[in-house]
């Protein structure tokens, strides 16, 4: 398909006297139109593509609230899935499966640090030199990116700002970590630095303001990608000025897991204080009430975006894709906030995509991956995806089924590698070294023993999590998430030990698969 030439809507004259087109069997026609449907859209080039990724931002706890504007541009105009997991919940290692279409265990990036591979020069030099825009920019397609790239980018060991990933023809990538204001940017290559200026600087509005301008500069006989990536909701949560006094009554949701204690489960969650001291309420309030206020400029973003695409005649050729990089909590199992957890609030994401041939207002059940995004971009821009290396599978078929034919999968891996500092944190010496992200009243979010995998089973028979801990105590967690969303019960000790041993035997499969045995459901 990356070499099919015909282009739908982009009919051809009859040769006068040589009848060459009406010897063109129907049959010949209509595949060359069918096949040539996805890419080509309605005009004569193939469809434009635009990724908006979000960092840190939750479904679970009413994320997607303060996103009007995307869910009315977005969402109502297409897809919204309701079953969208990270393999990962953790923005490098989540982001860098977002660029490959793999798991960690193949690309190796293991968490937000140097030694855990993040932006490495071995991710550079493997999975970073096979990511997807690798594959759009040979197809012809301009390429811009703008925002948080990978949490260790642009530092001295990983190449510094010098360092731009292959594929991309505008490169707009912050230095580090989320920030919104007082940041470095690496602008093809070069070091722009910025300050505290809402006007100039406002990182949101920043990579808004340059894809509009990348748009207008664009050469109009190919097609695009673009990839935003804002800080939002990520900390600091600076809002911009407009938006600091939004959502003042508004607090973290109470029900559920909020402040409940982590009886029965890994070590880590068994260690903060229950219930929290009121401090810990209040830091958590605040942050969720920030965080929302940080997300109403990336609403104002995509509201914006939509426009211009409207107004240069390229939005009903042009696939949108809402998503972040993975979920959040804020007071679940009396955990203040973060996210590197395996229950649902921390890797459940949102995902809403509009587009040609996606039908509007649809939800859809079928399970989605964050590395199932790559193979579906690359489905859309006509790549014979046979020919790429994912572990990821395209779900253009679930929300355009009339373009595409395929199959949900039922189970899928979640795997995390936990971090931890060799010595004692000083806030919290009780719990000994190999303990990490920890808070004045001594809970620490990470651990070296916060590591596992998991098989998330999702049909219509079981909706069920098995998860295994590489600790010392070689600890299980089992849910029935059909009578205990919330995760609340460990049913480990009570589930049927068959089904156990399935969910483990999957789990091995799963955790060395690569390709298409990451694909393969036949066993049970």
């Amino acid at each position: 398909m990356a070499d099919l030439r015909i282009r739908a809507g982009a009919t051809r004259s009859p040769q006068r006297g040589g009848g060459h087109f009406a010897a063109l069997s129907l049959v010949t026609l209509l595949s060359a139109l069918l096949t040539c449907g996805v890419r080509c859209a309605e005009s004569d080039k193939p469809s434009n593509i635009i990724l908006v990724l979000v960092d840190d931002q939750d479904v679970q706890i009413g994320g997607m609230t303060p996103m009007k504007k995307a869910k009315a541009y977005i969402g109502d105009e297409g897809a919204t899935f309701v079953n969208s997991f990270t393999v990962t919940p953790l923005c490098c290692p989540s982001r860098s499966s977002i660029l490959t279409g793999r798991y960690p265990h193949n690309h190796e990036v293991r968490n937000n640090s140097l030694n855990g591979n993040c932006s490495s020069l071995q991710w550079q030099k493997g999975p970073e030199a096979e990511a997807f825009p690798t594959y759009l920019n040979k197809l012809k397609y301009q390429t811009f990116f703008s925002g948080k790239y990978l949490n260790q980018y642009g530092s001295k060991a990983a190449g510094s700002v010098g360092h731009i990933p292959p594929g991309w023809d505008q490169w707009h990538a912050l230095v580090g970590n989320s920030q919104y204001y007082n940041y470095t940017l690496s602008v093809n290559g070069k070091e722009e630095k910025h300050g505290d200026s809402y006007e100039d600087d406002y990182l949101t509005d920043l990579i808004l303001n340059r894809s509009l301008h990348f748009l207008d500069d664009r050469s109009p006989q190919h097609p695009f990608f673009l990839m935003l990536s804002p800080p939002a909701c990520h900390s600091p949560w600076t809002a911009a000025p407009q938006y600091q006094k939004e959502f003042k009554d508004v607090q973290a949701p109470r029900d559920g897991s909020f402040n409940k204690p982590g009886k029965e489960k890994h070590w880590l969650l068994r260690q903060p204080p229950n219930p929290m001291p009121n401090s810990s309420i209040t830091f958590l309030d605040n942050a969720y009430r920030k965080r929302w206020q940080t997300l109403l400029s990336v609403d104002d973003m995509v509201e914006k975006l939509v426009k211009k695409l409207d107004s240069i005649k390229e939005l009903n050729n042009t696939y949108i894709f809402y998503t972040s990089d993975n979920g959040y909590h804020t007071g679940q199992f009396s955990l203040p906030i973060d996210k590197r957890q395996l229950y649902e609030f921390d890797i459940r994401i949102p995902l809403m995509v509009r587009g040609p041939g996606i039908k509007a207002k649809q939800v859809l059940q079928a399970p989605v991956l964050n590395i199932d995004l790559a193979p579906t971009i690359l489905d859309i821009a006509g790549v014979n995806l046979s020919s790429v290396n994912v572990d990821g599978q395209s779900f253009l078929a679930q929300m355009a089924p009339s373009l595409r034919n395929g199959t949900a999968r039922p189970y899928f891996l979640v795997e995390y590698t936990g971090e931890g500092q060799p010595t004692s944190d000083p806030t919290c010496p009780k719990l000994g070294p190999g303990v990490s992200q920890c808070f004045p009243d001594c809970v620490c979010e990470d651990a070296y023993n916060n590591t596992y995998a998991c098989v998330r089973t999702l049909d219509s028979k079981m909706n069920m999590q098995y998860c295994e801990f590489a600790d010392s105590e070689s600890y299980v967690e089992v849910y029935n998430l059909t009578s205990d969303p919330h995760q609340l019960e460990n049913i480990v000790k009570k589930v049927d030990p068959s089904i156990l041993q399935i969910m483990n035997q999957r789990l091995i499969k799963l955790q060395s698969c690569v390709s298409d045995s990451c694909r393969d459901y036949k066993q049970k």
